[in-house]
């Protein structure tokens, strides 16, 4: 067992303290019963500081530190494309998409469906993100967290998923989106500490170094097929990560989908107190996917040469990339390695609440609301708990075969997801700027992007997916927009009126955006 009597110390205090501040946030003032509002938008009274760091603590999951380190130990700083240009989406989301939903006061993605297309694509998009958020990201997070967990405590993979998930449903359950958005406050600094702490450690630890920073440039300069963005097709990794089509195709479709229109990441800005709260909080998150790349990536590329040195165990990481996170966790003295198995643990079990009060909001608003609209605020509620629950209880069952058979976590997750990916940001795209999208339009998208991505999944296996997504998405949008001009106009109650919604952004906004703007610009001219 790699955790001594320290380490577990240190993670009990942090788990008792997590579930504390959880239940003292989540009490209601006397008197006052929690509603729909409270549990599924935490009043819509979020800080800008706890949208942007509950954004950042749900996003780097297992997925990321786990599937990106091992990604980093396969590919090299590639990987970093999913980080770095999410940066420049969240901005566009920021001001230019935020402003359309919160203005309608919406509590989900599918509601915004049902105002702009009608009662039957929000109900097929409902069953979707349902269905994708249970059977692929809540078994992603866990597997790849029960590796992890598994690699320390030397307990079998479901124990340790099992675990996981309780204490995710433990502190979650009951405080809804307010628990898990304040407790992330606390997770993302203890996953940023860390991240930076395994970062140098594996830096430090390299032969011939003298330092972290002195590691860094070692590495660069023993590894430099492992520090370049842009693949060429030689390289075995160019099927994940197509060169420039990285940066001119379907990675974009994945961001927008991922970061614009996804419950799951959305639904903190939803509970922003207003517009400008939100904003801000879009742009701190901006500012932190920029340093992800420095705690998950770059340990898994030191990896590379800590196996040739005999440092770590090379033959476990070439069996399996995802072990690359576990095996450097071992290298961390006792009582850092407790704290990093903490930032570890905050990961996992934040994206996990996250997911399960996504899908308990999407279920209980869009799909048993309409079937029972006439309940009590406290039944919607319990609805929600019990969708939360057995969510997951399936995504438990489902995590092995889906995802335990596949090399990349990381890379399984964002193809599945590719598949309907297209469809999801034409709908929203059109339902914004496009007054003559219809339903019948927004149908074509859906179920042609799925029927096209499939059809090439098979038919033309050797094209990266990344390029096959960007041109099911040209595709799909021509034929959504032609469709819908050879149909019926929609009412015009449906029709997004830009006119009365305010896109102008504050000065602190503009300066935000315009640093990470930058930053991005001069890590891509470095790295090319």
């Amino acid at each position: 067992m790699a955790l001594e009597t320290f380490d577990i110390v240190i993670i009990a205090l942090y788990a008792i303290a997590l579930l504390g501040i959880a239940l003292a946030v989540s009490r209601e003032p006397a008197g006052h019963q929690k509603d729909t509002e409270d549990y599924f938008l935490a009043g819509r009274a979020l800080p800008w500081w706890a949208i942007g760091a509950s954004l950042i603590a749900s996003n780097i999951s297992a997925e990321q530190i786990i599937g990106q380190s091992g990604q980093g130990y396969a590919v090299g700083i590639a990987i970093a494309a999913y980080e770095w240009q999410a940066a420049i989406v969240l901005i566009i989301v920021a001001k230019y998409f935020l402003p359309i939903f919160l203005k309608r006061k919406i509590y989900t993605m599918p509601q915004f469906l049902e105002q702009r297309y009608g009662s039957g694509v929000k109900t097929l998009m409902s069953l979707f993100w349902v269905a994708l958020y249970t059977a692929v990201n809540l078994t992603a997070v866990l597997w790849l967290g029960g590796l992890a967990v598994s690699s320390l405590t030397n307990w079998d993979v479901m124990t340790s998923m099992m675990a996981l998930a309780a204490f995710a449903a433990l502190y979650s359950l009951y405080g809804g989106l307010k628990a898990v958005a304040l407790t992330d406050i606390i997770q993302v600094v203890i996953l940023v500490i860390g991240g930076l702490a395994i970062t140098w450690i594996a830096l430090d630890r390299l032969d011939g170094a003298d330092g972290a920073l002195a590691g860094f440039g070692l590495l660069m300069q023993e590894m430099p097929g492992h520090f370049e963005m842009i693949l060429d097709e030689s390289n075995p990794a160019y099927s994940d990560l197509p060169g420039i089509w990285t940066l001119l195709g379907g990675l974009w479709v994945l961001h927008f989908s991922y970061w614009g229109f996804n419950q799951y990441i959305i639904q903190r800005a939803l509970g922003a107190e207003n517009l400008g709260e939100a904003q801000k909080g879009l742009a701190f998150a901006a500012f932190l996917k920029v340093l992800v790349p420095f705690i998950v990536v770059i340990p898994g590329i030191a990896a590379v040469m800590l196996a040739s040195q005999g440092v770590v165990d090379g033959a476990v990481l070439e069996a399996k990339s995802d072990s690359t996170y576990g095996e450097l966790m071992k290298m961390a003295p006792s009582g850092l390695r407790g704290l990093v198995f903490a930032a570890l643990i905050a990961a996992i079990v934040s994206s996990l609440a996250s997911m399960m009060n996504s899908i308990s909001t999407i279920f209980t608003m869009d799909l048993y609301r309409a079937y029972k609209p006439d309940e009590s605020q406290t039944h919607y509620v319990t609805v929600g708990r019990v969708t939360a629950f057995v969510a997951m209880a399936l995504a438990l069952v489902l995590a092995r075969p889906f995802i335990g058979g596949f090399e990349s976590g990381f890379q399984t997750v964002q193809e599945w997801t590719g598949f309907i990916a297209p469809g999801i940001v034409i709908v929203f795209l059109l339902g914004f700027f496009d007054k003559r999208a219809n339903t019948v339009g927004a149908f074509t998208a859906l179920l042609g992007s799925v029927a096209m991505n499939v059809l090439l999944k098979f038919g033309m296996p050797d094209v990266p997916f990344i390029i096959r997504i960007w041109g099911v998405f040209v595709v799909a949008l021509i034929a959504a927009i032609a469709v819908s001009r050879m149909t019926a106009k929609p009412d015009d109650e449906r029709i997004v009126k830009l006119g009365d919604i305010g896109f102008a952004t504050t000065m602190l906004f503009n300066t935000l955006s315009m640093l990470v703007i930058g930053i991005l610009i001069g890590l891509y001219v470095w790295l090319w």
